[in-house]
């Protein structure tokens, strides 16, 4: 084993936005549907070889049951691409909020952690997808695809039935999650030909979320950490995958700030648990850790709220998606354009805006179905820096305030972990 290696930029460096640079043509299909969806044939490298949407393609493939999903029709080359060894079993673990840079900034509190960045394999970060929150990660990661396709574009999007904002933790006035995701997930194909299982708090069981993203899987659930350890271990003995999902990084991290002393105790448990899968594991059980997003801090006083502001305000019936990543919704009697280009005025050097049309063509949600283009902003907002974007009139004082946030397209909250390990 060699020492760890990783040189953390400036966290001014880490906090610029990334550009959704383009991976080349992809085929068949899939190039037919991103023509359509006025991506020409290419896709971002947030959706490419080395991002989340290719992590279960190539799970599939590392324990001998290779699944195509729509952006990754050869799974064995994701698995190339991603470096997994095959396996009779695999173990993935999904730390919530847990960015590659966030462990490397504090990776001195990690023993376990830090002994997989000693590995060549493990150096370089993966791509979340845009926006890089949690329900439209779990929905990229669990079908495989992108937000485009899943429909699960941010936090808070619009229902087009309704005209209501949904939030898509709890699915509140949403669609049901078979109706708005319609995707296949990888657990389901793949459990039709091996064991699949998925292990977390017994309270996501059949909860929204997970019958969108994750159905498909025989769900594990226990209060006790250790308990769900053992419960993912056990099941491992078994040939087929198992998904353990830990949520503490993420509740931490919103409610006192990923760079608190609670984060860096529950960034310590976090490390215990994964120590101990490890050591509990059967032996030849393939590990890999990812992440949904990292956290950066938020400063108040580059908090922008729009009740603040009647000039951002005017022509903007809804705001859906998040602070870090707003989508508006703009008045029928306002032109769409005119409200663009106006924000972009006064959020010049503090966000990036795009109408929903440069959105899709620049390809922050990868492929868009027809059905799904309604449900994304007419303008969709992207914050620079530490900026984070509220409107107090809707939005509880806690939801404006949080201590570290996530959603844009800085490399903090964009790169995430992906270690591979064997029991």
């Amino acid at each position: 084993m060699g020492t760890m290696t990783i040189e953390v930029p400036a966290i001014e460096e880490l906090l610029e936005l990334r550009t959704m640079h383009a991976l080349g043509e992809v085929r068949g299909d899939v190039a037919a549907k991103a023509r359509i969806a006025g991506n020409q044939g290419s896709l971002p490298q947030a959706y490419g070889l080395r991002s989340l949407s290719a992590v279960m393609p190539a799970l599939s493939d590392a324990i001998g049951c290779p699944v195509a999903t729509a952006l990754h029709q050869d799974p064995a080359q994701a698995r190339q691409a991603l470096g997994f060894p095959e396996a009779r079993s695999a173990i993935v673990a999904l730390v919530d909020g847990l960015g590659f840079w966030n462990i490397a900034m504090r990776v001195g509190h990690a023993p376990y952690l830090r002994s997989l960045l000693s590995h060549t394999e493990n150096e370089h970060p993966i791509s979340t997808c845009m926006p890089s929150t949690t329900v439209a990660a779990m929905g990229t990661f669990g079908t495989g695809t992108c937000p485009g396709m899943t429909a699960m574009t941010g936090y808070t999007q619009r229902n087009p039935q309704t005209g209501n904002i949904a939030q898509l933790i709890q699915f509140k006035d949403s669609l049901p999650p078979h109706e708005l995701q319609q995707e296949p997930t990888v657990f389901e194909q793949l459990a039709r030909h091996t064991r699949v299982t998925s292990v977390g708090l017994p309270k996501f069981a059949d909860s929204p979320l997970t019958q969108a993203a994750l159905r498909g899987a025989t769900y594990q659930g226990h209060i006790s950490p250790s308990s769900r350890i053992a419960l993912a271990c056990r099941a491992a003995t078994t040939p087929g995958l198992t998904y353990l999902y830990i949520r503490d990084t993420d509740k931490v991290g919103h409610n006192y700030g990923w760079d608190s002393l609670q984060w860096t105790e529950a960034f310590e448990r976090v490390d215990a648990q994964l120590s101990l899968l490890r050591r509990s594991a059967p032996k030849g059980t393939l590990i890999v850790i990812v992440a949904d997003h990292g956290m950066i801090s938020a400063d108040p006083e580059q908090c922008i709220d729009i009740a603040e502001h009647p000039g951002l305000a005017q022509g903007v019936a809804q705001l859906g998606g998040e602070p870090r990543a707003p989508m508006l919704y703009v008045e029928p009697s306002h032109d769409v354009e005119e409200v663009a280009e106006r924000w972009r005025d006064r959020l010049a050097g503090r966000a990036v805006v795009q109408t929903r049309d440069e959105a899709i063509s620049s390809g922050v949600y990868g492929l868009v179905e027809d059905r799904v283009k309604p449900m994304i902003g007419d303008i969709v907002v992207a914050a620079l820096h530490r900026v984070t974007i509220v409107d107090s009139r809707t939005q509880s004082e806690k939801a404006i305030s949080l201590p570290s946030v996530h959603g844009s397209r800085s490399a903090v909250e964009m790169d995430i972990p992906c270690f591979i390990d064997m029991a």
